[in-house]
């Protein structure tokens, strides 16, 4: 058997902690199934926003008439932009794995692995059916400390017929090297917007079939509602529809087609598709570790239960990224593997602090928020607060580029004027959200609104719209 300090499980933001314990003297393993980098380079965030940057140029030209540029036409080469971002992706893991593979700490065991006892761990080959329950000695290994980081997975909901067909979720999408001409969505979160985004801009006909009332629904209740208008303007959007069935069928025996049924109480959906896209949530990967068998607890939706050192409830075993289930963000991920390692190497341990935990959204128009929506502060009826809006248009940039769907959104306590939170709908929104996530952490992260309304902002610049919306308080 062998023994480690630390046994790393997952080759994402979790590497960051295995390769810092290694150069502190720690004998650190790593162990990763799949490509190195995790979800976000390799099937999230970096290989979905190279894709959207595509479309972003195109919806530029498509829209450079209204700016007395006429641009009379242009090709789409759909499967070279796909390559562009796997060659990119593919290079950075390997890059990641060759570096691993000259040294030995941290030591890399590309393969599954099981718990089979407290802190004792089992690797197996994923060609291997039995999960490795073998008596090989060298595929059993324990640690002194165990950071389980294995992300989560796209959600499959119970859909009639889906198992049979060949539907793709985000996984495969960001890998598809046709594009269809028309494509169904099931689900409205921000995966289901992005992907529209992409596909729509560079001409796939789209359908969004959305179970509840507005797209985006964990966003504020005004950008939800604002947005869900603007996307219905661009592509078939069908809300409050539940998918109830799918089947799959050859037109004229050439090409695949996807049949849908969808049911709401005022009637059913019926609709034909090139492509199935299923984009119906995350669930985490804590099903695949046998965590029964160490006894670490997790909640009813399988994130694995931390305090706020990130310490499961078995000493020595710790949890971060989309398993746990708190933020599902690589940089809160990459946040809180600071911490992890911390708490992990030293005795004095330090709470993870996620004051102004922001987020994005990179769809058109883009997303961006932090801290409470509306809703959450009305439900709560604890604090009183007030809104301020600002519109980009009323601003000399927003003029300039014409944008006339984006506002800021702030949310201010009445009597300390502190920034309660922050929700950003139109152009470079995932970036403005930045000044505001710097006054929000200033003070202790107590900073008030008069940390925005006292800066001088450059004119005519965009953030002029941020500090607007601050003025309106």
């Amino acid at each position: 058997m062998q023994k480690y300090d630390l046994i790393v499980i997952g080759g994402g933001s979790g590497l960051d902690v295995a390769t810092s314990a290694a150069q502190r003297g720690l004998k650190v393993a790593i162990i990763e199934r799949d490509r190195l980098g995790g979800t976000c380079l390799n099937k999230g965030c970096i290989p979905s926003k190279l894709l959207i940057h595509s479309a972003d140029v195109l919806e530029t030209i498509k829209q450079a008439a209204k700016f007395g540029i006429v641009i009379p036409e242009y090709r789409i080469e759909f499967r070279k932009i796909v390559q562009r971002v796997k060659s990119f992706t593919d290079h950075e893991s390997d890059e990641i794995r060759n570096a691993l593979a000259d040294i030995n700490n941290p030591k890399l065991f590309s393969k599954e692995c099981k718990f089979i006892g407290p802190k004792m761990i089992r690797l197996f080959d994923k060609s291997n059916d039995n999960h490795g329950d073998s008596d090989n000695e060298a595929d059993i290994m324990t640690g002194d400390k165990i950071l389980i980081a294995v992300g989560s997975r796209p959600r499959i909901p119970p859909i009639i017929g889906l198992e049979k067909t060949d539907y793709l979720t985000s996984d495969q999408a960001l890998r598809l090297e046709q594009q269809p001409s028309t494509l169904t969505i099931v689900g409205g979160g921000y995966i289901a917007c992005e992907m529209a985004h992409f596909f729509g801009t560079l001409g796939t006909k789209i359908n969004i079939v959305q179970l509840n009332d507005v797209l985006l629904p964990n966003e504020d209740e005004d950008i939800s509602q604002n947005f869900t208008k603007v996307f219905s303007k661009k592509y078939n959007v069908y809300l409050g529809y539940k998918t109830e069935k799918v089947s799959e069928f050859d037109d004229d025996n050439t090409h695949k087609k996807f049949y849908i049924q969808a049911q709401k109480n005022s009637g059913s959906l019926e609709l034909t598709s090139d492509q199935l896209l299923v984009a119906a949530g995350r669930i985490p990967n804590s099903d695949t570790l046998n965590l029964d068998k160490t006894g670490v607890e997790v909640d009813e939706k399988g994130n694995i239960k931390t305090n706020m050192y990130l310490e499961t409830n078995i000493d020595g075993i710790f949890a971060l990224g989309d398993v746990v289930g708190r933020y599902l963000f690589k940089h809160s991920a990459n946040h809180e593997a600071k911490f992890a390692y911390n708490n992990i190497i030293h005795h004095d341990k330090i709470p993870v602090d996620y004051t102004a935990m922001p987020h994005a959204i990179f769809t058109s128009p883009q997303i961006a928020g932090v801290g409470f929506t509306e809703q959450e502060l009305r439900n709560q009826n604890q604090i009183s607060y007030v809104k301020s809006i600002y519109s980009f248009i009323n601003t000399a940039m927003g003029k300039a580029i014409e944008d006339q769907d984006g506002f800021v959104k702030f949310l201010i306590d009445k009597e300390s004027k502190k920034i309660l939170g922050c929700h950003i709908i139109g152009s470079c929104a995932s970036i403005l959200i930045h000044e505001v996530l710097v006054a929000m952490m200033s003070d202790n992260g107590n900073g008030t609104i008069d940390r925005i309304m006292e800066t001088i902002h450059v004119h005519p610049a965009l953030p002029e719209v941020v500090a607007r919306a601050a003025a309106e308080f």
